[in-house]
């Protein structure tokens, strides 16, 4: 293992990546967290920013191999929020203090590209509320919709910067090819920030794949940087075992909480300035402590959801959801006091990309 001080350097080679996506020993991984978390600090500072999660809809036109929204799953209950819920939630998420809101959905092409935009003037006009949006692989007309009302970040996983892997799990639409990094480039042009990101132990995913992904944040400078585990849902072909990718088990990447812990700091050392949350699927792994192990191995965001309840049940990508009964409310208290408990401080305001250095205290 090289010397863990050149780490801090976000020069750091994908062999010496995939080096540590290997790494079991865990004091060699204590020194992972440590560089993770001085490179968070001396980059972004100690603020944890918070995302008030909205789910608006959970129809999908997709048939991707590992989601519960997928569009041939007749046993989901389907709903898409009114306008007056989607900006009420809007409103909470204001009122808890929240500098951003994240809307997010199935590729609904029930949600029209104007009543959307109508959703983000209306947020903007009335709140002083950053405006994320999670919507899919939407026409390039919708997209320059959204930014021109105001819209000020795009989140668009591309999962595995595997093709064959990326082709096997998420089936092109009949009538156009699937190139989300074409789709990424596109949304930074329109002056959005961009996020990107991974799923982590894909069947058939294997370290140094998932390394060419962490690569790639490097590459593309993503603002915002999400990463979850594979977590099955057994009314998918991955969740049941139907689909089968050919790879030798030996370099399978495990789904597991350390891998998603890896990815993480990994991705704070190759994009230091990034936004990288601490996601719910990591506490769904660790519901005592992954949000915390997160945020001290280099995320600082975590997303609050403020889903009505009646619809957060039913947008169920994966069993199992962490936080899925608790109201909006209960999901702010619960998340100040784990931020505290680790020497945190709640972020102000809307909480962009830091693209200036700062000095650690």
């Amino acid at each position: 293992m090289f010397n863990v001080n050149a780490m801090l350097d976000e020069n750091i080679t994908i062999t010496e990546i995939e080096s540590w996506l290997r790494q079991e020993n865990a004091a060699e991984l204590e020194k992972l967290w440590a560089a993770a978390d001085r490179v968070r600090r001396e980059n972004v500072g100690d603020e944890v920013h918070l995302r008030g999660l909205i789910e608006i809809s959970n129809y999908c036109v997709r048939s991707c191999a590992y989601c519960g929204l997928r569009k041939e799953n007749k046993q989901l209950d389907r709903y898409r929020m009114s306008a007056e819920e989607v900006i009420e939630c809007a409103h909470k998420a204001h009122k808890l203090g929240y500098g951003t809101v994240v809307m997010q959905a199935g590729e609904d092409y029930g949600i029209r590209a104007q009543w959307l935009a109508d959703i983000i003037k209306t947020i903007k006009n009335e709140l002083p509320l950053a405006v994320t949006l999670s919507m899919g692989e939407r026409p390039q007309e919708d997209l320059c919709l959204w930014r021109k009302a105001g819209a000020d970040r795009y989140l668009l996983r591309f999962e595995t910067s595997d093709l064959k892997l990326y082709k096997l799990i998420h089936p092109d639409l009949a009538n156009k090819t699937s190139d989300r990094f074409a789709i990424l480039k596109f949304l930074r042009e329109l002056g959005y920030e961009v996020g990107g990101g991974v799923m982590i132990g894909i069947p058939g995913q294997s370290c140094a794949s998932l390394a060419n992904d962490i690569d790639m944040f490097r590459k593309c400078d993503f603002d915002m940087i999400g990463s979850g585990p594979f977590i099955p849902n057994l009314l998918t072909p991955l969740g049941t075992g139907e689909l089968k990718p050919d790879i030798a088990p030996a370099d399978q990447v495990p789904a597991t909480e350390l891998m998603c812990y890896k990815v993480v700091a990994l991705a704070r050392i190759v994009c230091p300035q990034a936004n990288i949350p601490s996601t719910t699927a990591l506490a769904t792994l660790n519901k005592e402590t992954g949000r915390e192990l997160g945020l001290s191995r280099g995320a600082n965001v975590v997303m609050p959801n403020c889903t009505p309840l009646k619809y957060r049940v039913k947008y169920e990508i994966y069993p199992g959801k962490a936080c899925i009964n608790e109201t909006a409310e209960q999901c702010q208290m619960c998340l100040a006091g784990r931020i505290y408990s680790i020497a945190r401080t709640i972020g102000k305001g809307q909480g962009g990309r830091i693209r200036t250095r700062i000095n650690a205290d």
